[in-house]
């Protein structure tokens, strides 16, 4: 009983542990899914706190999951266990049956699962977590209790601290499709595999062919079985094709933008109203030098032409504004505004507004 209550000890500690870790280093992800919530449940007022409770939130699950691996004062985080295992999956019950928002995050970026995903992976990890509550008195420390207590609150604290640097500049450890490094528009061409489906006229038996190799010209066959279903097998589907870019009047620039030679900044700004203001007029010489050195430099932007209009105005900004969907701009960077790098298709690099770079050194490092 010994090995089986350890076992179920570490393996809970270790789902914690790493679910806190992936959403706690882009504190500002899990705020968005937050605010989602918020909004699903009709209180979109509260998203001015989604941070501050999603650095809260994935702080006590890491620590929760660190207390259970190192055995350190489990009775009673064994309650705190308890109450946010229930609370989740009640919250992710209501999201699987209703679907209030697409994707609750529960690992980040890291891994996506479906809400019903989710709530099956909740209620599988219930069945380890009750025991746990239960056997609680019979877990023992090597330490005093005093020390434990003195422990966790160290590695809550800099955890904490880690979350709130990672949402001040850019995630630690970037789980998105944007990350440094990665191409966001492929150019390879492969051959797109079409499938069909058919189904048995008798036993209801379904079986998949590729569209060029089914027994179209098998009379027999073709007499016992019935279309069901195709489906397509495209390995070109781009990573960004969830982005489109339009200029002010609404025509399809993506293809220019995402597939441009030469070295390119994209300046994301997905919410002009609550843009950093100081960052835009320091960005500014920035733009100026990289444009008098044939550099390309626009800002992508989910707000409307009339919005930018007056935001170019009152902030003296000469640069190309383009238009993408908000919810894509805050994957592409955590920081509003947040400073991107392309070149062919590839993120070179990506900054916050609170690191933008002096022109001289970016210059130097990727010019020369």
């Amino acid at each position: 009983m010994k090995v089986l209550r350890n076992c179920f000890r570490i393996l809970i500690g270790l789902v914690f542990v790493f679910s806190g870790f992936v959403k706690g280093v882009d504190p500002l992800g899990t705020a968005f899914r937050i605010e989602d919530y918020f909004i699903a449940f009709g209180i979109p007022w509260a998203g001015h706190y989604a941070l501050a409770i999603a650095i809260f939130m994935c702080m006590l699950e890491f620590t929760i999951g660190v207390s259970l691996l190192l055995n350190l004062w489990i009775k009673k985080t064994a309650w705190l266990l308890l109450l946010v295992m229930t609370y989740f999956t009640v919250l992710t019950f209501i999201d699987a049956i209703w679907n209030l928002v697409p994707d609750c995050g529960c690992f980040g970026d890291a891994i996506k699962l479906t809400n019903m995903q989710t709530f099956m992976k909740n209620l599988v990890l219930m069945l380890f977590v009750v025991p746990v509550f239960l056997w609680r008195k019979k877990f023992r420390s090597a330490l005093p209790a005093a020390f434990d207590v003195i422990l966790l609150s160290v590695i809550a604290i800099a955890f904490a601290w880690m979350s709130v640097y990672s949402a001040r500049h850019l995630p630690l450890i970037d789980f998105m499709a944007w990350r440094k490094g990665n191409k966001v528009s492929k150019t390879a061409s492969l051959p797109v595999k079409f499938f069909v489906t058919y189904k048995n006229k008798k036993t209801g038996e379904k079986q998949e062919y590729l569209a060029s190799s089914y027994p179209w010209n098998d009379t027999v066959w073709m007499s016992q079985w019935v279309f069901d279903s195709q489906r397509v097998e495209d390995p070109n589907a781009e990573i960004t094709a969830s982005l489109l870019v339009e200029d002010m009047q609404g025509n399809d620039v993506t293809a220019s933008v995402m597939k441009n030679p030469d070295y390119q900044f994209l300046l994301v700004i997905y919410n002009l109203q609550e843009t950093n203001t100081d960052a835009i007029l320091r960005i500014l010489p920035f733009y100026k030098k990289a444009q008098a050195e044939g550099k390309s430099f626009i800002c992508i932007t989910s707000s409307i032409p009339a919005d930018v209009r007056k935001f170019r105005l009152a902030h003296g900004t000469s640069f190309e504004f383009y238009n993408a969907d908000d919810v894509v701009l805050k994957t592409m960077v955590r920081s509003n505004p947040g400073l991107i790098l392309l070149k062919d298709g590839v993120v070179v690099d990506k900054w916050a507004f609170r690191d933008f770079p002096e022109w001289n050194r970016v210059r130097e490092k990727y010019f020369k």
